[in-house]
């Protein structure tokens, strides 16, 4: 399989990034700082995040959580790999890395092509935030922000709505640097010991709480929390 690449409509190459205890801050060409969505919309799982600590323990979490955020990266890299047509997209990865890439290989080859941006950041002044998109391409032939995510349990909808939500700041924000309009969300998951999970949403069913989502988080920097 080989895919299309459309060229990028952005005029920068990357953002400067910065790691804080707060979060994670992105800078823009103009000197302007926002802080990512990431680190925005983690509001919205802080309660659920808490209990699942206190439940299972600090250092528990700790580990459960490294181990989790690492094996995302890898997954990540290795469809950034074989999006980008690399003949050893592979090479290196360990093998439930590539067992989970290859759940989702058959989606990839069907439904994404004419890709116009992978692992790009992105940012909006209407918003006042910033991130990095996995993916925006065309999903069955209608331009998407496509998100990757790996899972150990198959997952509801109502649980992950600040994917959708996330998704969502990604669709404005390339919208306004680019002026190409995206709706469609498409959100991919593999999930351990299962067949991998496919969500299509609309982008304006997720602005709201975007929106909403934002100003909490401001409110609070504001009053220093």
């Amino acid at each position: 399989m080989k895919f299309k690449h459309l060229n990028s409509k952005l005029d920068y190459d990357d953002l400067l990034t910065e790691t804080t205890n707060k979060g994670r801050l992105y800078t823009t060409p103009n000197g302007t700082r926002y802080p990512s969505i990431t680190t925005v919309l983690s509001i919205l799982s802080e309660d659920a995040i808490r209990q699942w600590r206190q439940r299972v323990g600090e250092e528990a979490a700790n580990r459960i959580s490294t181990r989790a955020a690492n094996r995302g990266t890898a997954v990540h890299s290795i469809i950034e790999r074989y999006l980008d047509n690399e003949e050893d997209y592979d090479k290196d990865f360990m093998p439930n890395v590539v067992e989970n890439f290859l759940d989702l290989k058959p989606i990839l080859d069907a439904s994404v092509n004419n890709i116009r941006a992978q692992e790009v950041p992105l940012y909006s002044d209407h918003l006042r935030l910033a991130g990095r998109v996995d993916c925006i391409g065309e999903f069955n032939g209608i331009l998407s922000i496509i998100d990757f995510k790996t899972s150990r349990k198959l997952k509801k909808r109502e649980w992950i709505t600040n994917y959708f939500t996330q998704e969502a700041a990604y669709a404005i924000m390339w919208e306004e640097r680019t002026g190409e309009p995206i709706t469609q969300l498409v959100t991919l998951i593999t999930v351990d010991n299962e067949q991998p999970q496919v969500f299509i949403e609309h982008r304006d069913n997720w602005t709201e709480l975007l929106l909403k989502t934002r100003d909490e988080y401001e409110t609070r920097k504001m009053f220093g929390h």
